[in-house]
């Protein structure tokens, strides 16, 4: 029979007393204070005491039932295991091209294709602000004749591809699109992801072309058209990642995405929408960092706020519409260089968090990133981990294994709590609206003043040796492994700046200037642009010509000064 609260609480002052505090008294503790990587005081001991006010209807529930805390599906990865991707995405198409064979052969069940910096920024290769990034950080790609030599050889019907990428993402949308359309493959039968966030760009990772009000525009017009046209394809990717990586708590990456994930809820919603018709394909991701139980908790409160959010606020009847799907990767920022091989560990501990966390789809990423793009023997060690935690760790063989353990379960009620006091001050923010709030919250640099004092907090954590970081503030080593590094040759750049030339020359260039034309027009004339954008990639016009359009018609965007 359970002991009675008071009984507990007395129990563990009892246990304080006479157990804990002559240990101490002769033995000490290691440090004065226990944190995460966000700053959380760890407690010594949870018990009982500690998840009293948790109810297991209310906020468990079984694995996939409402409100999905302890999982999406009822037999998670015992049923099928997390979609395994590594990012690649360097110089030209062929060099990717063959990443993308390398991994398929080697195990890997999705594609994840990174693009470069003009690719990213709407910009062709041969703009004058592309001189020295083409295909440095990703693939270039330039027009649809770029991704028909990425795509070659790999079949759309038998992979799911994610793009990350934000303010071309119409135009890759598109040619994926096409592409299938060349293949013969059924746009309904075409599976992937585009990131497609914009919000978390002006939040975070500062890659725009036109204001933030009409790219939401464009993200409502890839919701009414690939709702129809593309059913199970994931329409946006609301990316918590770039915001942690940026220097954000924790629950500030929580609270942030989700709160642009209601923001794009609403802006759906304002298009005439229905809300069960879309959001069944809205995806999320998320980073996954050092603190393994912090992450855990993390992913778990983020099902459980966006199933309440949902069902409660947006009135969503589809329960696919409550159920908070994801994407993991593991934490850019807290690779270092210098022992470089001792990022395999932190890539494992990362990996295992968003596994035993509930993730559908993990990124694990190369010990060789915080020096270059990484090598193939890299890249295959990243994939080789989550080979190993799936198959011999015994971490999916049974659905929320840390369910009902007393930190966990108080824990993941902490950050559920601190993340919905966010999401209610950016509600207070845009008077009712989240959009508004979000939006405002851009224009006023709420976020980005919220994620600088974060990022300020930790860094001066890690110089005091408060956050410990092995090989960089504790355990340093004077010569440090130099890994060999992936080195983009320089020739890619002349030879994409070659094809872009001969592609423009040898197009139906009155054809390309009729449908740039026409999606001048439509977007004037607030109609959805997606068609227009799919019948101009289909004529070969480039990305750089397709975003000038957009430009053109809807400004470009400056940053207010932050202080």
């Amino acid at each position: 029979m359970a002991k009675p609260v008071s009984d507990q609480e007395s129990e563990k002052a009892r246990w304080e007393q006479e157990t804990l505090k002559p240990f101490l008294a002769k033995n000490g503790e290691r440090c004065e204070r226990f944190i995460t990587v966000s700053d959380e005081e760890i407690e010594r001991l949870a018990t009982s005491e500690d998840i009293r006010d948790v109810d297991y209807e209310r906020d468990l529930g079984d694995p996939g039932e409402y409100p999905f805390t302890r999982g999406v599906y009822p037999n998670m990865y015992r049923g099928r295991l997390w979609t395994m991707r590594q990012f690649a995405g360097f110089g030209g198409p062929e060099e990717t091209n063959q990443r993308f064979k390398y991994l398929i052969e080697h195990g890997q069940t999705g594609l994840s294709t990174a693009f470069d910096m003009p690719t990213l920024m709407g910009l062709d290769s041969d703009a004058e602000l592309s001189l020295g990034e083409v295909g440095v950080e990703g693939v270039a790609i330039d027009t649809m004749h770029d991704f028909e030599i990425l795509f070659d050889g790999i079949p759309l019907d038998q992979v799911s591809t994610s793009f990350t990428i934000n303010p071309s993402a119409p135009v890759i949308y598109a040619m994926y699109i096409a592409m299938a359309d060349q293949q013969g493959v059924p746009r309904s039968m075409i599976r992937g992801t585009i990131q497609n966030d914009m919000l978390k760009e002006f939040i975070a990772q500062k890659e725009w072309v036109v204001p933030p009000r009409p790219s939401v525009d464009l993200i409502a017009d890839i919701f009414e058209y690939g709702i129809k046209e593309t059913p199970k394809f994931n329409l946006i990717s609301i990316s918590g990642y770039h915001i942690r990586e940026a220097g954000s708590t924790a629950v500030q990456e929580l609270a942030f995405t989700l709160a642009d994930g209601m923001a794009y809820v609403e802006a759906g919603m304002q298009r005439g929408l229905d809300i069960d018709d879309f959001a069944p394909q809205l995806s999320f991701f998320f980073n996954s960092h050092n603190s393994l139980f912090e992450e855990i908790a993390k992913f778990r409160a983020a099902r459980r706020i966006w199933a309440r959010v949902m069902r409660e606020r947006y009135g969503a009847k589809n329960p696919r519409s409550w159920m908070l799907k994801f994407h993991t990767q593991t934490a850019g920022c807290s690779l270092t260089e210098q022992q470089p091989l001792n990022n395999i560990i932190r890539v494992t501990i990362q990996a295992m968090a968003a596994v035993l966390g509930g993730t559908q789809s993990l990124h694990t990423n190369s010990y060789d990133e915080a020096l270059a793009l990484p090598t193939e023997d890299a890249a295959r060690i990243a994939l080789r981990t989550q080979q190993i935690i799936a198959f011999e760790s015994g971490a999916a063989d049974t659905v929320d294994p840390l369910a009902g353990s007393y930190f966990i379960e108080n824990l993941t009620s902490r950050v559920e709590e601190q993340t919905m006091d966010y999401i209610n001050r950016i509600d207070k923010m845009g008077d009712g609206s989240i959009l508004e709030g979000v939006l405002r919250g851009i224009e006023d640099g709420f976020f980005q003043r919220e994620i600088a004092q974060a990022a300020y907090l930790y860094q001066q954590q890690v110089e005091r040796g408060d956050q410990i970081i092995v090989g960089v503030n504790k355990y340093a080593m004077r010569d440090g492994m130099r890994p060999n590094l992936l080195r983009i040759d320089p020739d890619v750049e002349k030879r994409q700046l070659k094809r872009l030339k001969k592609t423009k020359s040898e197009r139906d260039n009155p054809k390309a200037k009729a449908c740039l034309d026409a999606l001048r027009e439509a977007i004037e004339a607030k109609e959805n642009s997606m068609p227009y954008i799919v019948e101009a990639v289909k004529a070969y016009a480039s990305v750089g010509e397709i975003m000038s359009v957009c430009r053109e018609v809807y400004g470009a965007y400056r940053e207010p000064a932050m202080i």
